[in-house]
């Protein structure tokens, strides 16, 4: 096998934002005397309506990033239990999942600020406040940042680009976006001054108005609430539609009192809930992470365990391969391959809750009770993810 020759570059990576993807890989590269270069738009990172919620298969993947008990000590809330309401007990997700592990919860800016300080403290180069402004493919790839007023152009041996569901990268990069069959809508919005048990997320499924709530909880009272619910009903947005998302909360089943003395605290916004995704998250040099390479649908709370996942599988195809083309591709393989099988297992989940008509009616009216007697009845991938 012939030596693999490399041109200089400026830096070996160069990632394309600073959240938990760009920053999770940055760090474990950096840790292992990569040249890591990662571009942060945000000085200071906000409250938007993203993922705030791990499942057990992603919780997973944070020892092998080595972040597991960094997230614990700064910012994260463990949830080891799991209450559908109307399918009996809360599920305690350490006996019943794959990896026998809880869920983490947290506050999003917080969540990126330490993992973007690990990536800093493991030798990572961060630069805040500056913005892409093109990405290249080629040999090698070449990014154009704009930093304090000034554009650079910048080489690397890789680039990645972690900028999010709207990646700009991605367009850059020429990558064909598909997109699955319409879904539902989602809103969500932060709650203080909650009695909610801070181990326990709650959902409250309504196939029959095609809706789902959720509480989960970050402890010290505040709780993420979000609410999916049918394109029909009139968007939920703004502050002024607060004491209506409770309301619409409550008419899908929650319990009259979950939300008594709720005092919103962060931004209420509702968002389309439809799965997008590229083929192949690689070529020239460009590999797209999180929910720039794909999105599964935020109903099932996922996108923040594919984020990990995705920043595991790059990062050690990178180590493991001096050929780093190679290694891209090896990585879109994978990628495509666990999430193909989100992909699937979600659609037959939203076949039977949410699907329309007298077919879709018939088929809840046979399966809905034999999943209240056995729960165990329905895939588990959710929880316990694509390796099941």
């Amino acid at each position: 096998m012939g030596v693999i020759v490399r041109m200089k570059t400026d830096y070996d990576v160069i990632t394309v934002g600073g959240g938990l993807g760009g920053a999770a890989l940055a760090k474990v590269l950096a840790e292992n005397g990569k040249r890591v270069l990662v571009v942060e738009r945000e000085t200071q990172f906000k409250d938007r309506i993203r993922g705030e919620y791990i499942q057990p298969w992603g919780v997973a993947e944070l020892p092998k990033l080595g972040l597991y008990d960094t997230l614990l000590e700064k910012c994260a809330n463990e949830q080891p239990f799991f209450n559908t309401i109307g399918m009996g007990p809360p599920r305690d997700l350490r006996t019943t999942t794959l990896q026998r592990l809880p869920a983490f919860t947290f506050y999003h800016p917080a969540m990126q600020e330490v993992v973007l300080d690990a990536a800093s403290g493991a030798g990572a180069e961060i630069w805040r406040g500056a913005s892409v402004r093109q990405v290249r493919p080629g040999t090698p790839p070449a990014v154009t940042v704009e930093r304090d007023g000034n554009a650079r152009d910048l080489t690397a041996h890789l680039v990645v680009a972690a900028d999010g569901r709207s990646s700009a990268a991605r367009g850059w990069g020429n990558f064909a976006t598909q997109r699955a069959k319409a879904k539902l809508l989602g809103a969500g919005v932060m709650f203080e001054n909650l009695t909610a048990d801070p181990q326990v997320s709650v959902s409250m499924m309504n196939p029959f108005l095609r809706r789902n709530a959720f509480l989960f909880p970050q402890g010290a009272g505040r709780v993420r609430a979000y609410l999916i619910y049918e394109p029909e009903l009139d968007r939920l947005q703004g502050d002024s539609d607060v004491a209506r998302f409770i309301e619409e909360s409550l008419k899908t089943g929650m319990p009259n009192d979950a939300y008594a003395g709720a005092r919103a605290i962060g931004p209420l916004a509702s968002f389309d809930m439809t799965e997008h995704w590229v083929d192949h998250p690689y070529r020239d040099g460009l590999a797209l992470l999180g929910d720039a390479a794909g999105s599964s649908d935020p109903t099932w709370g996922m996108g923040l365990s594919q984020t990990l996942r995705d920043a595991r599988l790059l990062s050690s195809n990178l180590l493991g391969n001096d050929d780093w083309d190679r290694a891209g591709h090896s990585y879109a393989e994978a990628r495509e391959r666990y999430f193909g099988t989100l992909i699937k297992t979600t659609g037959w989940l939203f076949d039977l809750l949410f699907e329309r008509g007298t077919e879709a009616d018939q088929r809840r009216a046979r399966a809905l009770p034999l999943l209240a007697q056995q729960p165990d009845r329905i895939p588990d991938h959710v929880f316990s993810g694509p390796d099941l």
